[in-house]
């Protein structure tokens, strides 16, 4: 067993290794659960204002109860004699109040958000996939042995969804295909959204609409625009070219308009396209995003109005981007490019997760002094001092980011990068739990995977009342988003969700 040796077989030494281990005084730095001490240093910094005005209040409060009527009088009749001055100070207060009302920062709401889920007769269990790609003859025997070790190792299940146009032999890509393909997931998840919600097209005031690689003309909002016949002064966005982190690109753009924009709705989908996408070459590095990639969307409906507070899931506390593009290794780690034989596809390095995870640092920098409790602060700042002091001796004090958020919903871009972020940030399993399930489920949706996540966490009836989610993405250029929001009550899952039909069977174990 771990801690001692007194277990060793066959050796009479060591049982006296035992009794001697246990007349000694318990080692409390292993025996005390130190979180627990943490937690209460925690209560304490975060609450030491309020602890130290407790006493002041019960001060002025005992010491008015000892005024008498005379005093009383005393003090009005100083205030008649200063009478210019209390209405001056008054005056400033009121004008002061006044201009911090009109010029705050508006609440951004989350009042729902749907998650496309594709028919059955799209999914593409691995046998059907593998077997699919060797009949289309476009790929050698070692490119299929590749696809079939990434597969095992990729964390996604036998229910993932590709598009129709790919479940031909052989396969048949088309620019119709794709935009039948995009109109599928776009209106199936603003239809569901738009019944949900009780909210008229007409209503809309900005639409924003994020795509990587597939951007036709007319764009895929104007496509939106058209089908539901929105009003002809909308604000409309098609975000293109910025990967699985442009959900929160979108949001964000979504967010600084409706500060502008007084009492309006934004909606924002997020999706990729397959059906024009697909690798059909040999090159290693490109055929990964055939093995992950899947179908997927989403659509948020967003609002700043005071009366949608009520019936709103969420609201929107911060986001915070990051872009490394200036560096060149970052900014080429995953790019769109053709092969020695012309045929087009998108790259990953091999670099990609050292990128990613200097992208997160330096996101999780930024965002840390606005979320994370004071005495996080305080020790991470006392770890800097004492390195600085004692060079090497002294090891980084990682913050503890569960102190600062109760739901983690990491982008699902493989195995390897909920990993990752679960050691480096050293979180639970509960805590990736479901981004590993979407993940299994769903594959890489891309930029809408981060709403699969939250959907599952409301599914399992996980979300209450003030609780914080973290949304982290990651994506090409090379961006780290970050997006943090509050649950304004315990939030169910809306009607026709995600796992609607498949939630009482997961969490499942995911082979290594």
């Amino acid at each position: 067993m771990d801690g001692g040796g007194e277990y060793t077989s066959g050796s009479g030494g060591a049982v006296g290794v035992q009794i001697q281990h246990s007349r000694r005084l318990p080692d409390f730095l292993q025996s005390v659960k130190l979180k627990y001490v943490k937690l209460g240093y925690h209560y304490l910094v975060s609450h030491l204002i309020t602890l130290c005005l407790v006493p002041i209040m019960l001060i002025i409060i005992v010491e008015a109860s000892q005024k008498n009527p005379d005093d009383i009088r005393q003090l009005w009749f100083h205030l008649q004699y200063n009478l210019v001055s209390f209405i001056i100070c008054s005056a400033f207060l009121v004008f002061g109040s006044t201009v911090y009302i009109m010029t705050r920062p508006r609440p951004v709401y989350l009042v729902d958000y749907s998650c496309y889920r594709a028919p059955e007769n799209l999914k593409a269990p691995f046998s059907r996939f593998m077997e699919h790609s060797r009949l289309t003859e476009d790929f050698d025997d070692s490119s299929l042995e590749f696809q079939r070790k990434i597969l095992e190792r990729s964390g996604l299940g036998d229910e993932t969804y590709v598009p129709e146009a790919m479940h031909f032999i052989p396969p048949r890509p088309s620019m119709q295909a794709a935009r039948e393909e995009a109109q599928q997931v776009m209106f199936g998840a603003l239809d569901n959204l738009f019944v949900n919600t009780n909210v008229k097209p007409k209503d809309i005031g900005i639409l924003v609409v994020n795509c990587s690689l597939f951007n036709p003309t007319p764009s895929l909002s104007a496509m939106i625009v058209n089908k539901y016949k929105l009003r002809g002064n909308i604000l409309s966005f098609n975000l293109g070219g910025m990967g699985c982190s442009a959900g929160v690109i979108a949001v964000d753009l979504a967010k600084d308009l409706l500060q502008v924009h007084r009492n309006t709705c934004a909606v924002v989908v997020s999706t990729e396209n397959i059906t024009q996408n697909w690798y059909f070459g040999n090159k290693k590095s490109m055929l990964i995003p055939n093995c992950l990639f899947r179908l997927g969307g989403s659509a948020l409906l967003l609002s700043n109005k005071s009366t949608d507070r009520r019936r709103a899931k969420y609201k929107l506390v911060h986001v915070v981007r990051t872009h490394k593009g200036a560096d060149d290794k970052a900014f080429q780690c995953v790019y769109q490019e053709q092969d020695n034989a012309g045929k087009t596809g998108v790259s990953l390095s091999k670099d990609l997760m050292a990128i990613a995870g200097g992208a997160l640092k330096t996101n999780i920098t930024t965002l840390g002094p606005i979320v994370l409790p004071v005495s996080e602060q305080l020790l991470f700042f006392a770890s800097l001092v004492l390195k600085k002091l004692f060079k090497k001796n002294v090891k980084p004090y990682i913050p503890d980011f569960k102190l600062a958020f109760d739901h983690f919903c990491i982008h699902a871009g493989g195995r390897a990068v909920i990993d990752e972020l679960e050691k480096n940030l050293q979180l639970l399993p509960v805590h990736v739990e479901a981004s590993r399930m979407t993940l299994h489920r769903f594959g890489n949706t891309s930029s809408s995977s981060i709403w699969y996540e939250l959907a599952y966490t409301e599914a399992k009836g996980r979300m209450g009342r003030g609780h914080r989610v973290w949304q982290i993405a990651f994506g090409s250029g090379f961006k780290c988003n970050s997006a943090v929001w509050e649950a304004l009550h315990n939030v169910k899952p809306s009607r026709n969700g995600p796992w609607e039909d498949c939630i009482d069977r997961y969490p499942v174990q995911v082979v290594s």
